[in-house]
């Protein structure tokens, strides 16, 4: 509540105190339906504008002959997300740019507010045509008070100005964290014959073996109850299924043992990974995306989230938070991938990339070998991505 009425007291001190300039946008009547082709063009020379910090567009006031100001006031239905501006913005301006649209009270009239994010990502232009006049590829920047359309040799100064004031990804550094920043990580390996479903896959399997190899009722009794002592142990009573029953009993494993399983192999053997960034360039990145990429391997498992906890005589789940905290991990035929976001990465000091680290697991069938991971990670004022390979021995 208190965030709000500050943020309208700000509002309405731009109103009152503001005049028309490059950062500030008065117009007399709310854009509605009919104007939504100006509401574009003037979001995008406010984005575009070479002024720092946030933008406005105010609608219901403007100046008469004099200079002197006059609040007009819009109608209220102008509020009720009918037209939708910011959807309107983010469907037809790239890239995206941050909006929102308020009702200030002054003099007892609303008037309408647009606040335009500061924009660092110039230049911001149409993603699609809205109109023969308005059209894919065009864009506006805001001088002085006016909207004038940018041509190519604006442009093209605009994305050279960009270019020299980004940073160079041979500046950024990314590996294992330690003393040093690691390109290299030792992973220890386990037998995934012992996860319990591959166990009790096993001990299914005996007992189907045992009843095969003998043909008379009375001997194959003898035979299975022996079998299943040895298997199960002699405390539990003899179950005498066929063989039927046991192979359908196999297909349900996976199933009925995937908590006991997800236990075993991302919390019991599992490797915890962190990554860690570190930004040379003395300017901190901004906006940042990452993505590593591992090859597909029966031997070698990604958690695709936290797995349960043990709880009396089953398995209880994380909570949101903690499960939101873990990284995004999805697996195609070829590859898993792992990726995320940072709101910014300060520079000249490591970072960590993930808030809890990627777990991982690794067959014993892979031991003496090793695994390449394919790592990317862009950022707003990265020239380029930032791009290599790490590797895991096993």
């Amino acid at each position: 509540m208190v965030h709000s009425y500050k943020l309208m007291n700000g509002l309405a001190n731009i109103v009152q105190s503001g005049t028309p300039s490059t950062g500030v946008q008065f117009r007399k009547r709310a854009y509605g339906s009919s104007g939504i082709r100006s509401f574009l063009r003037d979001v995008l020379a406010m984005a575009n504008a070479s002024v720092e910090g946030p933008r406005y567009i105010i609608t219901g006031v403007d100046f008469d002959t004099k200079g002197q100001k006059r609040v007009r006031g819009v109608k209220r239905d102008d509020f009720s997300g009918k037209p939708a501006y910011e959807s309107l913005a983010s469907d037809h301006i790239e890239p995206a740019v941050r909006i929102t649209y308020n009702a200030v009270t002054i003099d007892e009239k609303q008037v309408g507010v647009f606040e335009i994010g500061d924009c660092q990502d110039s230049p911001y232009m149409m993603r699609v045509d809205h109109s023969e006049t308005l059209r894919r590829g065009d864009a506006y920047v805001r001088v002085n008070d006016a909207a004038v359309k940018m041509g190519r040799r604006q442009l093209l100064a605009l994305f050279e100005r960009k270019f020299q004031e980004a940073v160079s990804s041979a500046s950024i550094e990314i590996g294992f964290p330690g003393e040093i920043i690691h390109k290299t990580l030792r992973v220890p390996t386990c037998d995934f014959g012992e996860l319990p479903s591959a166990v009790a896959n096993a001990k299914l399997q005996e007992m189907i073996e045992a009843k095969n190899q003998v043909n008379t009722s009375y001997v194959s009794t003898i035979v299975a109850r022996l079998t299943f002592a040895r298997v199960f142990g002699s405390d539990r009573p003899y179950e005498d299924r066929s063989t039927e029953d046991i192979m359908a009993e196999l297909q349900q494993l996976a199933q009925q043992y995937r908590d006991h399983d997800d236990h075993f192999l991302y919390e019991e053997h599992a490797t915890s990974i962190q990554l860690v960034v570190y930004s040379q360039s003395g300017e901190p990145l901004q906006h940042v995306s990452y993505s590593l990429l591992f090859p597909v391997h029966e031997e070698f498992r990604v958690a695709a989230q936290l797995p349960k906890l043990p709880r009396g005589n089953g398995f209880a789940g994380r909570t949101s938070l903690a499960q939101s905290k873990y990284p995004a991990v999805t697996q195609r035929d070829n590859a898993i991938r792992v990726s995320g976001k940072l709101e910014e990465i300060p520079a000249d000091e490591p970072v960590e990339v993930f808030a809890t680290p990627l777990r991982i697991c690794v067959g014993s069938a892979l031991k003496g070998r090793r695994m390449g991971i394919q790592y990317s990670l862009s950022a707003q004022n990265l020239r380029s991505p930032a791009k290599g390979t790490l590797r895991l021995l096993f």
